[in-house]
């Protein structure tokens, strides 16, 4: 349609927001099903090309809400449910994105009617819903390529996909149950009972896959998966992602400009970090709450120093615990296991190295608030993650 042409033209290449008021008069003037439709279409083809760049819709997501607003997060599912009409199968985990986001599939009947559906769904008027349109489209032809972490949806995979254990489902359904606990729990030592106890069955459930590797039932290769690490205190929680994957046998590699950072693995460490990270970032920032709680009863203002100084004294801790953890239990395993984990460790070096060669370190800014970071070491000491006596891996 060539008004929508014109204004896409306008408002999302030119340089500045000049062209954003032009481009929106135009769609607004416009026949409003065949502009509805036509955005729809332009906004199909700036989806698939993010996706041919690397991105996944987690990740695009994410990116929108932190540049844009809800109305603009919104407009962003309705595209990828629109694009996603195109394939008959995806990867599991971009399933799983889709069905966290709802954007699985159109919540529209009919192309032709989405433009009056959107407007009574946002309650406001077409100038305003073009505008968010042409601002999404210009945030989106704008993506630069990353490295992906899988196949874009209606490509083959590369790599044979993970072989699951027999008991792999209920194994994952108790750990986020033990998980959900601890997170829910006001007792730091049931929290850390339960923490623990779901590290022995990740813990186990890695020796699992590896053995079945070993053995020549699987075609287990190393493979990816991105995590957001979203502000604020982003450093002091891509930190404790790091950890978290150092102890289960993964690399994590932090982009500062996009806010994730991209984790290598082999699938049922992914899963294992995915479910702790998550875990221990809700567990610090209840702690933290707590603690802040406890400093202004003592008459004692806390201000965003001493949150800074908390999750990074939390994650720093908990990074020493888990890598004392898992030095201690590979010392414990057996011996003919050791090779094969061995083994398993340069394979994800390999591939975080090929996925990333030209990695940089970061220098953590020092910390001011004394007492944010004794709160925070003490909080990373009752969510102890290091797995029971008698835990092999």
């Amino acid at each position: 349609m060539e008004q929508v042409e014109k204004a896409i033209s306008a408002a999302v290449y030119a340089e500045g927001d000049a062209g954003l008021d032009l481009g929106a008069s135009l769609i607004a003037a416009a026949p409003w099903s065949a502009a509805g439709r036509e955005i729809l279409r332009r906004g199909e083809e700036l989806v698939r090309r993010a996706w041919e760049r690397g991105w996944q819709p987690a990740d695009v997501v994410r990116l929108v809400r932190r540049d844009l607003d809800d109305r603009h997060v919104r407009l962003t599912t309705d595209l990828i449910a629109a694009e996603n009409r195109r394939y008959a199968r995806t990867a599991p985990r971009w399933e799983a994105q889709l069905r966290e986001l709802e954007a699985a599939r159109p919540w529209w009947h009919d192309d032709e009617r989405y433009a009056d559906a959107l407007a009574a769904r946002e309650r406001t008027d077409r100038f305003s819903l073009a505008t968010a349109h042409l601002e999404l489209f210009r945030l989106l032809v704008r993506l630069p390529a990353i490295e992906p972490v899988g196949p874009p949806p209606g490509e083959s995979p590369h790599v044979r996909p993970h072989a699951a254990t027999p008991d792999e489902p209920r194994m994952l359904s108790r750990i986020r149950a033990l998980l959900a606990k601890a997170e829910a729990t006001d007792f730091p030592d049931e929290a850390e009972a339960l923490t623990a106890k779901a590290q022995e069955l990740m813990a186990r459930h890695s020796i699992d896959a590896a053995l079945l590797a070993a053995q020549g039932h699987t075609g287990d290769v190393p493979t990816a998966c991105r995590i957001g690490v979203d502000a604020p205190y982003e450093t002091a929680k891509a930190i404790l992602l790091d950890a978290v994957a150092g102890a289960n046998r993964c690399r994590a590699v932090w982009n500062s400009g996009f806010n994730f950072s991209t984790v290598v693995g082999f699938e049922p460490d992914l899963e294992s970090v995915e479910l702790l990270y998550t875990s221990l970032l809700v567990q610090g920032t209840a702690a933290m709450t707590r603690a802040e709680a406890a400093q202004r009863a003592g008459g004692r203002k806390r201000t965003k120093a001493f949150r800074q100084a908390f999750l990074t004294a939390y994650a720093s801790r908990l990074g020493q615990r888990l890598s004392d953890a898992t030095g201690h239990v590979t010392q414990e395993t057996d011996g003919s296991l050791l090779p094969v984990l061995a083994a398993r460790d340069l394979a994800v070096e390999d591939r975080t190295e090929r996925m990333f060669p030209a990695t940089t370190s970061t220098r953590v800014r020092g910390v001011s608030d004394h007492a944010g970071w004794e709160h925070g070491t003490a909080a990373a000491d009752r969510a102890s993650m290091g797995p029971r006596p008698g835990v092999t891996r």
